[in-house]
């Protein structure tokens, strides 16, 4: 693996590069924006999450490939790294790409690598992505609105940072996306369930989203209750009656 192992002294004045942080989307190689696509074919180096995949990284041979990917445990010390190594990726070349699953602004730390890159002064650009909720509607071709039955939604995840309580909020929306579910969204679901939302409450469970081995499960809140059986790829929760299965006639 590539690693920015010296250090540029503060004492040498120089032109910096610019930073893009990029939503890679949800995937899909085929799902990642034009302009996405356009920076990694000019980018001199590419800093990417852990989950994003081989065939997207296909799509910048002429950069150095750095993976990035946070270890469970140590997600503060983790992202002060990647902080620092934003920077001295920009202090070496000319095309610094921040590659994200989904979207950069949503549950993807763009705020601490926006701030670390105000300070040390270099200039940033964010490029937007899908993130995997929308897609995840696309692909059970359930709406995430509907007219008469669903005119909120709510993204949201659980604790992300250290010391913060365990007890996720829950949102007061029609439809709730609950992102990086797994566990997590067992304990949401009998959370409902204390809150009096009913047995039958739909859910859709997505794994893997928009990648060959995607997988989906229709099921109910308190089916969710009980857990999920294990999950090898990222994992998000729809619940909400625009998820109620759709009945097609032939």
């Amino acid at each position: 693996m590539a690693n920015l192992s010296e250090s540029t002294s503060p004492s040498i004045q120089q032109e910096t590069g610019i930073v893009y942080l990029v939503g890679a989307g949800p995937g899909a190689v085929d799902l990642i924006t034009v302009r996405g696509a356009k920076l990694l074919a000019q980018a001199n180096i590419v800093l990417h999450d852990a989950l994003v995949t081989p065939e997207m990284l296909e799509l910048c041979p002429q950069a150095i490939k750095i993976s990035v990917g946070k270890r469970s445990g140590q997600r503060s010390a983790a992202q002060e790294h990647i902080n620092q190594q934003l920077i001295d990726a920009a202090r070496r070349h000319a095309v610094v790409v921040r590659l994200k699953g989904g979207d950069p602004m949503l549950f993807g730390r763009a705020d601490e690598e926006m701030s670390a890159l105000e300070q040390a002064g270099i200039q940033f650009e964010v490029v937007p992505g899908i993130t995997t909720a929308m897609a995840a509607a696309a692909s059970v071709k359930l709406p995430l609105t509907k007219r008469g039955i669903a005119r909120s939604v709510a993204l949201f995840t659980s604790s992300t940072a250290p010391g913060e309580t365990t007890e996720t909020r829950i949102p007061d929306c029609d439809t709730l996306i609950q992102y990086m579910g797994g566990r997590e969204a067992m304990l949401t679901a009998q959370r409902m369930l204390a809150n009096n939302f009913p047995n039958h409450y739909p859910v859709v469970v997505v794994q893997s989203c928009s990648r060959p081995d995607e997988q989906h499960l229709h099921m109910t809140l308190v089916q969710l209750a009980e857990g999920l059986p294990h999950c090898e790829g990222p994992v998000l929760v729809m619940m909400g009656y625009a998820m109620q299965k759709r009945l097609f006639s032939v």
